[in-house]
């Protein structure tokens, strides 16, 4: 461990800085939506905007960095963020703020995409688990201080929007003046659509669904708070718990699902998830019962994207897992897309607790579909490969590497066995 923060310090301390920006823009603009009074469709359509400039980015961004190079590509984007970031109050209108996240959900993809391959260049096959393992512990807490931030602040001024903007511009100087050499980019060639929902329909299912739960998490959590009537301290609070549960949960459920058929532990971690969801949609009045839903909901859905990536991968050849990384990606993005748009119209039609109803939908779906595949199909000759901990706001490269992990760690079984 000690190993990786000699070589990626600058870089992990960079991107906590990045997310406490991306984290404290996307709790803030729920919140002052609200203040402006948009209405809460159209936060979802602001919401919903960001996931479709992140999957756009995904395309888009590596062609960049190979015409123009890591350093170029990483400073523009930034830069375009922090200046989006300041933009914000100055045109509070719901067309502007759905163009400027489709904007800022293209860069911060781009900037991810270039972050996480230097991080992968910086870690070798010793401590490639760790180095995501770093990367993915940076990501939760500077969500999670964002929102301290935003407890502390005026939803309804500038500053906020200034420190988020300042937050993100200081971000990328550790990194363009520390980290060198700059890695060579390459990705893999991706697996045909078809070709992977006939190799692991749950998998793909699980994808779609989850891109839906954790656009729902990271967009609309502070719309919801708003909606039911939370103070500010109560919304970071809220979306606080949603991503210490994450954090908390994510080694003891990836642990478990190395030892055990991974379709009954993705069956009862979505389960799991949707009842805490269903619970708080019927003690909603409770402040308490709310926090204790949003830990355990972020601590299931946050593993179960990585529990579905290595699932997936289980059933593939190790020449095959990467490839299959783009179109899990691409699947997890459109259920991304679509989270937001279903919960506004559903909170639309049905009040702030339709919030958790659509979650809890999603995680019990996920889970009687588990348990479908599981009278469908035997695990019998199938080898599991490593649980490998990745977030879902990651980029298809953080997703890359966590399947190039699963293929070294097939290769040395392979090597043991032999």
């Amino acid at each position: 461990m000690f190993q990786v923060l000699s070589r990626s310090w600058a870089l992990l301390l960079g991107m906590m800085f990045l997310m406490v920006g991306n984290g404290l823009q996307g709790t803030l603009l729920g919140i002052r939506g609200s203040i402006e009074g948009f209405s809460t469709f159209e936060m979802s359509i602001v919401m919903s905007a960001y996931f479709a400039g992140f999957l756009g980015g995904s395309k888009i961004a590596p062609d960049l960095i190979r015409r123009v190079g890591h350093v170029r590509v990483f400073a523009a984007l930034a830069s375009f963020i922090s200046a989006i970031l300041i933009l914000y109050p100055m045109f509070a209108h719901p067309v502007a703020w759905a163009l400027g996240r489709v904007a800022i959900g293209f860069c911060f993809s781009g900037v991810y995409v270039t972050a996480e391959s230097w991080l992968n260049n910086s870690a070798d096959n010793t401590n490639r688990g760790k180095a995501l393992s770093m990367y993915m512990i940076v990501q939760m807490i500077g969500i999670v201080s964002a929102q301290a931030v935003l407890a502390i602040g005026d939803a309804s001024g500038y500053i906020l929007f200034i420190i988020a903007s300042v937050l993100v511009s200081i971000s990328f100087a550790p990194i363009l003046l520390s980290i060198s050499p700059t890695p060579a980019f390459e990705t893999a060639k991706p697996m045909p659509l078809k070709t992977l929902i006939e190799t692991s329909p749950l998998g793909c299912f699980g994808m779609f669904a989850l891109g839906g739960v954790f656009s729902a998490q990271f967009g609309m959590s502070a719309v919801y708070g708003t909606s039911a009537g939370l103070t500010i301290t109560q919304i970071s609070l809220f979306v606080s718990s949603i991503y210490v549960g994450a954090l908390f949960m994510q080694y003891p459920i990836g642990w478990f699902s190395d030892r055990v058929d991974r379709r009954l532990v993705i069956l009862l971690v979505a389960a799991l998830g949707g009842v805490a969801a269903f619970l708080a949609l019927l003690t909603s009045q409770y402040f308490v019962t709310i926090l204790v839903a949003g830990f355990i909901m972020g601590g299931t859905s946050n593993p179960l994207y990585s529990l579905l990536i290595a699932y997936t991968n289980d059933y593939l050849e190790p020449d095959d897992m990467a490839a299959a990384s783009g179109g899990l990606v691409f699947i997890s993005g459109v259920g991304a897309i679509a989270g937001p748009l279903i919960i506004g119209w559903m909170m639309d039609q049905f009040g702030a607790q339709a919030f958790f109803m659509v979650i809890s939908i999603l995680m019990i779906g996920l889970a009687i579909y588990a348990g479908f595949r599981m009278t469908q199909t035997s695990r019998e000759g199938i080898e599991d490969g490593a649980y490998t901990p990745v977030m879902p706001s990651s980029s298809l490269i953080a997703v890359e590497v966590a399947s190039e992990f699963d293929i070294e760690t097939a290769l040395l079984d392979e090597t043991k066995d032999a």
